[in-house]
C-alpha cells in the first residue's frame, strides 16, 4: 500500500538524545519540578526547537503532576446576559493562557455531579465556577474536592472557600447614595429577571440588599421591580415607577428597552428621570444618553479568580473573600432633582 509516509512523533527521548542528557532531565526542564543548571536548559531548549517538540497534554501531566488545565463553569441558564457572561470567560481565558494554562468550558447546570466528575479526572487542576446562588448546592462538593476552586460570586457561607466578585451590596448602596446627594427621594431598581431572584443568585440579592440598606439610611422610598430582558417587560416596569424620579438599571440586557420604554413614556433623561445602571462601561458608554454607572469589572475578576486559584495550587494561602470595591462614574443621565 502506497501513500505519504507518515510523520513520527518527536519524544522526550529524542530530545534527550540530541541534547545528550537523560530523559528524566528533560521532563525536569519543561516540568520546572526540579533546578536545572543553566547550561544543561539552555541546551535541552534548543534542541526542543531544533526537534520542534510539543509535549501534549498527558506528557505535561506525567512530568509534573499538572495537566495545565483550568475548568470554567459558565453560567449557560435563563436569564444570564451572555454578552456579559462571556467577559467574564474572556478574561478568565486571557488570564490562564498566559500563565500557560488551557481552560476546559463546562456549564453550570451539570451541577454537584459534573463538578465531582471533573475534578475526580486528570483533566484538570483546579476549577472556577460562575452564577453563584446565596445557598448553592454546589458548595457542600467543592469543600469535599481534593482540587481547589474558585467561585466567582458569594455564597452565604464562605467558610473554606475562597471567593471574588464586585462588591454588589456596596455597589447597589452607592448608586442610591448618589441618586439621593442628587435630591432624590423615590427611586425604582430595575433588576434582574424574575428567574434570577427565585434561584436566590448572589449578586442580584446583594445589590437589593444594598439598596434597601442605603434608602432606609437616605431617607429614600426604594422599590425592587425585576425586569425580563424584553421592551415589553421594561414599559411595564417603567409605567409602573412614573411616580420615581431616578432609576437604577441592574440589568444589561434591559438597559435600551428601559431607555425606548421612557421616550414612549414622554420622560426625559435626566430632565424628567435620572438614571444610573450597574454594567460594564461599554454598555453605558453606548446608551444615548451615556449612563452614569457602576462597572461590573469583569476583566478584573476574571483575572483576579486565575491568580487566587494558581496561587492556591502552589501551595499559597489566599484570603477567603475578595470584593473588588465599586466605582461609580457620573455620566449624562444623571442630575438634580427639582422638585415641584
Amino acid at each position: 500500500m502506497t501513500g505519504e509516509p507518515r510523520t513520527r512523533l518527536v519524544t522526550i527521548a529524542d530530545v534527550a538524545r540530541h541534547a545528550g542528557v537523560s530523559a528524566s532531565t528533560v521532563s525536569y526542564v519543561l516540568s520546572g519540578k526540579r533546578a536545572i543548571s543553566a547550561g544543561t536548559r539552555e541546551r535541552v531548549l534548543a534542541s526542543v526547537r531544533a526537534l520542534g517538540f510539543h509535549p501534549h497534554a498527558g506528557a505535561r501531566a506525567l512530568a509534573s503532576n499538572r495537566a495545565n488545565v483550568i475548568a470554567l463553569a459558565l453560567p449557560l441558564r435563563q436569564g444570564m446576559h451572555l454578552p456579559v457572561i462571556m467577559q467574564f470567560a474572556a478574561a478568565v481565558l486571557a488570564a490562564a493562557r498566559a500563565a500557560g494554562n488551557d481552560v476546559l468550558l463546562v456549564t453550570a447546570d451539570e451541577g454537584a455531579g459534573g463538578l465531582r466528575r471533573v475534578a475526580g479526572s486528570a483533566m484538570v487542576d483546579g476549577l472556577i465556577l460562575m452564577d453563584v446562588e446565596t445557598n448553592d448546592q454546589r458548595v457542600p462538593t467543592l469543600r469535599d474536592l481534593t482540587r481547589p476552586s474558585v467561585l466567582i460570586g458569594l455564597p452565604a457561607e464562605t467558610t473554606g472557600l475562597t471567593c471574588v466578585d464586585l462588591d454588589f451590596e456596596r455597589a447597589g448602596a452607592v448608586c442610591v447614595e448618589h441618586l439621593a446627594t442628587l435630591g432624590h427621594r423615590r427611586i425604582s431598581l430595575l433588576g434582574a429577571p424574575p428567574v434570577v431572584y427565585d434561584r436566590d443568585t448572589g449578586f442580584a440579592r446583594r445589590t437589593v440588599d444594598g439598596v434597601r440598606g442605603a434608602a432606609s439610611a437616605c431617607g429614600v422610598d426604594a422599590a425592587i421591580r425585576p425586569v425580563e430582558p424584553v421592551y415589553p417587560a421594561a414599559l411595564a416596569a417603567v409605567e409602573a415607577s412614573n411616580h420615581a424620579t431616578a432609576l437604577i438599571v441592574h440589568n444589561e440586557g434591559a438597559v435600551d428597552h428601559v431607555l425606548t420604554a421612557l421616550r414612549a413614556v414622554g420622560r426625559r433623561v435626566p430632565e424628567d428621570v435620572s438614571v444610573v445602571a450597574i454594567c460594564p462601561d461599554d454598555v453605558a458608554l453606548s446608551a444615548t444618553p451615556r449612563l452614569s454607572n457602576v462597572e461590573i469589572p469583569a476583566n478584573a475578576v476574571g483575572k483576579l479568580a486565575v491568580e487566587l486559584l494558581l496561587s492556591r495550587l502552589s501551595g499559597t494561602d489566599v484570603p477567603s473573600t475578595t470584593l473588588l470595591p465599586p466605582a461609580l462614574t457620573d455620566r449624562a443621565s444623571t442630575a438634580r432633582h427639582h422638585a415641584s
